[in-house]
Formats: structure tokens, sequence, C-alpha cells
């Protein structure tokens, strides 16, 4: 007997009256009886149990039945048993054709299985008509086999045959069909759509393989498919979570991030996303209490990011717009509460169970208490559906986000609910770091503005210009600091340094070394003295910031600094560097001077001198002092960056203002990560006839002739009304230098913006300003000359010291 499942049809036929007429060979090989033997029989007689009602009439047109048949050897053969009419030429009915197969053998049982699978199955020529299709298949096109059978695939199901993604470029799902009946290659892909009869988007899993005769030709196309929306979509919502947590708080920029979240949801979550914060949010400062939302008064927010599938792909911050939202409003309502609302158009439908499961079926037990709020006035606003998440970080109340779809027909789900909330609450904390930053940031920039030179002082040595510009968005207030410092005989000091680290103790850090830079600028030490003398005080400062506790930060102290004095009489230009960038010189010709000085270690390392280097400048020169900020970015390729700027500063350009700003457009990176200072200097040299000098004699009688010598230059420049105090200030130094100082012993008198007189001596002993008592001969001299001018002073020098004092003159 040959093997059950490769078993033969077997084939009778019967005619009107019940009578087998005609017997197959596969009817022996089925069930033992031969034509012989079966020919002219009932055809009840093949049967164990009585007659079905209707048999064989009864399974005609094609109709199919289980029925129990008798082998010749007495046992019972489990049949299918399928009767077709016949007719005759003058189409009277001639009986029947009956095709009998054995249950369980392999046409039978696999067409059950295929028929009954839940995997939707389908069969199409190579002209995509289709040829069969199976139960599973008829419910998600909405579709009965008879319906479909000879039509295109393209006429039963038109969605099908545009992109499903237009956006990721994704082929049509009917192109896939004719590109596997073109080639004869399978291929697999999934597809999601929108059952007929769903509310709800599904995920498929599909395979389209060719279908082969035996001589190898494609004749037919088939492919099968299963549900997988469950898994698809908790994927989906698992790469949105990824491409957050790598797109939202990339910069510490408030509006930055709350774009940041705009966009990310969209296309592939919602189609329009709006983010509304808190003014006090946006300024970096603290935000409301939750107390004050339930006055009843309307909640004033600003509209700090919108973005829609409609927007650009790249699109940028706008300025924020205030936004009131009514009280009673569902964002008013989300706001003092707390919790998340979600509304839709209309009441979602069950989504179908497809295959294997479920195609996101709306189960209200999956929805928090409160949700979904049904809205039909959304439909005249074009939506579908909208949901309003409060964003809330560290108990702080910030604003709210809104989530809404708008052509899509998919309704909001539980799972789609979770989502919006996890990534409001992803930016809610990075939106809450920017604002802190934002705050840490404005007061520290406020610090740093306010420790720097509020307006450069008005010198005649030299014309000044300055930018100061803190570090770009993202980047801490830093240390750097320049200024302008007038010094005796009318010279001028020009310093610029920059402090290691950013924030706020970088800006208090800056101040502090500004203070003392002033301040030893006033006892008139050289450069080098002066930064010897600065690098102690940033070595005690590191002493000062040592931390004393486990928590509490450590201040980087280390500082760079580069101090220049410059003299309008000499032309001479003096300057020393503690590890910072040497001055860049533009002789009135266009030429770059050299400087051929050797900065010294930065400050804060100690032990180690400092040189000081002068030259002499011709009138006219161009000083341009800078913080390493000024070239950010550019480190690996410094000589290229003072090129740069020195291109930059050969322009001409009608004012030092107007060429700082060119600077600052032409060198400043874009991105920069640290603040930078750019100080310029014109120099001028003072008038020759502006500057008077007597060498005087070690001798008290030569006194009157210092005196004379005083009055008269002072008359000569016409000055007189500074005769008199001229004449008193000259009797008084010139005696204290006879007496206490050594020779050579100089006078000088300079007219500059102030009348300065100086009496210089090869001693090195100071004067020291003290009171007299009623019965002292001495002590009123200094007492006198600090009382009738406006400032007096002394500087040491090489060979010896120089006492100074300086008078206002008459405008």
């Amino acid at each position: 007997m040959a093997d059950k499942q490769d078993a033969p049809t077997a084939v009778a036929v019967v005619d009107p009256d019940g009578t087998v007429s005609g017997w197959s060979d596969g009817g022996r090989l089925l069930l033992g009886w031969t034509a012989q033997d079966i020919v002219g029989r009932p055809v009840t007689d093949l049967l164990v149990d009585p007659p079905p009602s209707g048999f064989p009439e009864g399974y005609g047109a094609g109709l199919t039945g289980f029925v129990p048949l008798r082998h010749r050897d007495g046992s019972t053969v489990d049949a299918v048993v399928t009767a077709d009419p016949l007719s005759g030429p003058d189409g009277l009915a001639v009986g029947h054709a009956v095709t009998v197969q054995r249950w369980g053998s392999r046409p039978v049982i696999a067409d059950r299985a295929f028929e009954q699978s839940p995997f939707a199955l389908g069969v199409y020529d190579p002209e995509l008509r289709f040829l069969w299709i199976n139960a599973s298949s008829g419910r998600v096109i909405a579709h009965s086999e008879e319906q479909v059978l000879g039509r295109k695939y393209r006429e039963v199901l038109p969605e099908f045959d545009r992109s499903l993604f237009p956006e990721r470029d994704d082929k049509p799902y009917t192109d896939a069909l004719a590109e596997v009946a073109r080639t004869g290659e399978p291929t697999r892909l999934i597809t999601v759509f929108r059952p007929r009869g769903s509310d709800y988007a599904n995920a498929w899993a599909t395979s389209i393989w060719p279908v082969r005769d035996a001589q190898g030709r494609v004749r037919a196309i088939a492919n099968w498919g299963f549900d997988m929306s469950a898994e698809y979509w908790a994927r989906q919502r698992l790469l949105i979570l990824n491409s957050a947590s790598g797109g939202i708080g990339r910069t510490l920029d408030v509006i930055g991030t709350a774009l940041e979240l705009a966009t990310t949801p969209v296309p592939g979550f919602t189609d329009l996303v709006t983010v509304d914060l808190f003014d006090e949010v946006l300024r970096g400062e603290e935000p409301p209490s939750v107390a004050g939302l339930v006055s009843g008064e309307p909640v004033v927010l600003s509209r700090a990011a919108r973005h829609s599938a409609q927007d650009a792909t790249d699109p940028a911050p706008g300025p924020p717009a205030p936004v009131s939202h009514a009280p009673g409003s569902v964002a008013a309502r989300c706001l003092a509460s707390g919790r998340s609302t979600v509304e839709l158009a209309a009441e979602p439908g069950q989504g179908g169970e497809w295959a294997f499961g479920p195609g996101l079926a709306a189960d209200p037990a999956h929805w928090p208490p409160g949700n979904p709020v049904i809205d039909e006035s959304l439909a005249a606003d074009g939506l579908t559906g909208r949901i309003t998440v409060p964003l809330r970080a560290r108990g702080v109340l910030l604003g709210v986000v809104v989530f809404s779809r708008l052509d899509r027909p998919e309704a909001f789900t539980a799972d789609d609910l979770i989502l919006a909330e996890e990534l409001t609450a992803k930016a809610a904390v990075a939106i809450d770091n920017a604002r802190r930053y934002a705050r840490e940031r404005t007061t520290a920039l406020t610090l740093q503005r306010s420790l720097l030179p509020q307006g450069l002082p008005n010198h005649e040595a030299v014309e000044v210009a300055s930018r100061y510009l803190p570090g770009g968005a993202g980047a801490e207030v830093g240390g750097d600091w320049f200024d302008v410092i007038p010094l005796s005989g009318a010279r001028v000091a020009l310093v610029v340094g920059d402090v290691v680290g950013h924030g706020l103790h970088a800006s208090a850090s800056m101040g502090r070394l500004r203070t003392a830079v002033r301040t030893l600028a006033d006892v008139d030490l050289p450069p080098d003295e002066l930064l010897t003398h600065l690098d102690d005080l940033v070595l005690h400062l590191a002493g000062d910031l040592r931390p004393t506790g486990p928590f509490e930060p450590t201040g980087e102290t280390g500082a760079t600094c580069l101090y220049t004095v410059y003299d309008p009489v000499s032309r001479r230009f003096t300057l020393a560097s503690a590890g910072h960038p040497l001055p860049l010189i533009i002789a009135p010709d266009g030429t770059r001077t050299p400087v051929t000085a050797q900065p010294g270690p930065p400050l804060g390392i100690g032990g180690l001198p400092f040189e000081a280097t002068e030259l002499e400048l011709p009138e006219g020169s161009l000083l341009a002092l800078y913080t390493d900020g000024l070239l950010d970015g550019r480190a690996h390729e410094a000589d290229k960056g003072i090129t740069e700027l020195q291109r930059v500063l050969d322009q001409s350009a009608t004012s030092l203002e107007t060429l700082c700003d060119t600077v600052i457009d032409a060198v400043l990176p874009d991105r920069r990560t640290d603040d930078a200072a750019l100080l310029l200097a014109r120099t001028h040299a003072l008038a020759p006839h502006h500057v008077a000098d007597w060498d005087v004699e070690p001798d008290p009688a030569h006194v009157p002739r210092a005196r004379k010598f005083a009055v008269d230059q002072v008359d000569a420049w016409g000055l007189e009304e500074a005769a008199f105090v001229t004449e008193l200030v000259v009797s008084e130094l010139v005696t204290n230098a006879i007496r206490y100082g050594e020779p050579p012993i100089k006078l000088r008198l300079i007219r500059d913006t102030s009348l300065i007189c100086e009496v210089s001596d090869s001693s090195n002993t100071a004067p020291h300003l003290r009171r007299a008592r009623a019965f002292d001969e001495g002590g009123r001299g200094l007492l006198l000359v600090a009382q009738l001018t406006q400032g007096w002073g002394t500087r040491h020098t090489t060979d010896g010291k120089t006492i100074w004092c300086a008078q206002t003159l008459p405008r």
C-alpha cells in the first residue's frame, strides 16, 4: 500500500439514482475495491454509517465534507468527499463526479492547515492577480476570496501601491511583489499599515517568494505575514527614547533644549509639539510655586519651541512668544495638578486581533484614571488627539509640553502616554540643568563685567580700545581681564591676564588679581618686580582656596599676565610676561616689530624669575594685547592665528573701536569654548617742548635757582595760575633731595593732562609723610606737597628714586 501521506485520489462517477457507473484505479489503491467490484453497486455500499442527508447531492457544487468509508478488508477509511454535478449535452443532470481523498493525506491536511493558518497567506499569478487567499488574509484586507479572485492586487489594495514611509524612501509593497515576480528572488520586509476596520496602525512581518513548476519557471507569487505590532511599536518607542537620550540636553541652553524636545518625536511619534515655559525659567530664575496657579487667573507662559512635521528639517529657534492658558483649560489643569491628560477627537475602537496578537488594542485597563478624555472639538482644530504633559524636574514645575496628532488617523494609546511622559521627564532635567547653568553663568558674567574696567581712562600717552567677550553658549565664564593704569611721569601701564578655569571662582580670582595689579602699579614697580610680587600673591591665594572638607570645591588659581609700561617722553615700551602671549606690535609703516622677550612661567609656580624687555617704539605704533581665547580652537596652529591677527591689524580703520570690531569678526572662532579679551593701543609721543629738565647742584644755595627755573617754565607754558604752587613744590622736593639724597640730582617738569614735577636722585631712601608736632622744625614739607597737589609718590629705578607730584591743569 502506498504511504498514507501520498495516498492517491479516488474518482467515481455516480448516476442520478446513486449507482456507481465509473471507478478509477485510485479507488482500488485507496479503498481496495476494483472497478469490477464496485461498478453497478449503490454508492452507499461504500459508507460505514448511514448516508448523510442529501448525499451525494448535498456535496455538489464543489462542496466538501468528511465521510467515513469502508475499505474492502473491512477497515474504516476517514475520507474527505467532494461531489461535483455532471451535465449532458442537453444540460440535464447525468450524475455526479465524486472525488475521495484520505483525511490526513498531504493534499487534504495541507489545504486545511493553510486555510486555517493564523498567518495571512496569499497566492498571485505573475501579473499579481489573486489566485487564493486564506481566511486570515481575507480578514486583514476586508475581502472574501470570492471577491478578489482574478482581480489585480493594485485594484483591491490601492493603498499598498504607494510608499508607506515616503520620508524613508521605502518602496511600495506592491512593487515588492512585482520585483519578486520579475526577478524570482524572495524577499522579506516589515509593512506598516492600518487594516480596514481598525483605528490603529499595525506592523506586519511579511515574506514574498516565487512558486516554480517542475521546470523552474515562476508560475505564481506567494506571500505570508503575521502581526508583530506590539513588538514593532515597542521597539519604535525605544528608538525614540534612545534618540532623545542623545539628542536632548546637548547644550546648556534653555531654548535650544526645548527645541530638541520638540523635534525628537516628530514625525515618528506625533505631528506637532509645543513647549511652553515660565518666563522665570528662560531667565534662569526659580519658577513660581504651584500654589500660584490655582488663583483663577490665566497662566501666562512663553512658547519656547514649536515644531511640526511640516516645518523645515533643521528648524531654528525663534524668539519666545507669550502664550496665555485660560483658567480651567487642559494645560492650566495639568500645571496645577501635575498630571498628564490625553484628549481624543473620537471614542477609539478596539484594535483588531490579526494573526498572533493584538494590533495595539486600546485596553481601558491600561489607562491611568481620568484618561482618555473625548473632546470632539479637537476635530475642528484639525487634530485627532493631544497629550498634555507638565514639565517638572526635581520637584520644580517648569512649564507644559503638548504632543498633537494632525492627519494620522491612529488614536493615542496608553503606551503613547508613557512615551510622552518619558520624553518630557528626560527633557525636564536637561532644561532645569540649562536654567541653573544660565543663572550661574549670568551671575558669573555680571561679576566678571563688574570687575572689568567700566570705561578706559583718557590718556595723552596712548589711544586705547578694548573688547571682552564671554565664552559661547554652553561655556562657563572665564577669568580673562585687561586694564589701563595711569602711572607717574605721564606713563601708562597696559595689562592683560587670564585666570585658569571657569565659573564664579575664576571671576573672583580675576578680580583679586586686577586689584593687586593696580595696587602694585601705584607703588610704581618695574614690570618684572611687579610680576614677582603678583606671583607670591597667587601662591597665597592657592593656599587660601585649599578645600577644608571633602565636599568643598577646589579652585584653580593658576593665571597668566602680561604687564607693560609705555613712556611717551622717551617712547620706551617695557614689558614682562608671566606665561602670557606676547603683544603684537605693528609699526606705523605696517611692519611687525619683533618682540624678543622670553615669557616667564605662569603665576602660581613660584621660585622662577621674570625678565623685563625694553623697546623703543616710533610714534603711532599699534599695540595688540590679547588672551588666548581670541585664538581659541587654533592652538595647534598658533602661528597661523597670529599671522591672521597681524593681517587684520594691518588694515586701515577709521578708529581703534572699528578695528576692534574687525578683529573680533575676523579672528574670533564661531564656536569658542573660552572667553576672550582684546586691548588695542596707539602710542603717542610727548612733544619735546612739553618736557623741561634741569640738573641741580647738591647745594642749598641752588634751591632758589631751581624755583626760578620752574616758575619761568610754567610761565612759558602759559600756566601762570600754577606758578605759586609749583614754586613751593619744587622748593620742598629739591631741598629734600639735597638734604637727604645723593647726587646727581635732576629736576624735570612735564606738561601733560596734568603738570608733573619730578625730582630724582641716586639714593634709594624714600621719604615718608608724617604729621609734625607743634615745635618740630621739619616734617611739614611733604604734608604741604600732599595738600597742594592732586597726587604724589615715589618711583624707584635702577639708579635711585624719583619723587613726583601732579597738579590738575585748568581746562
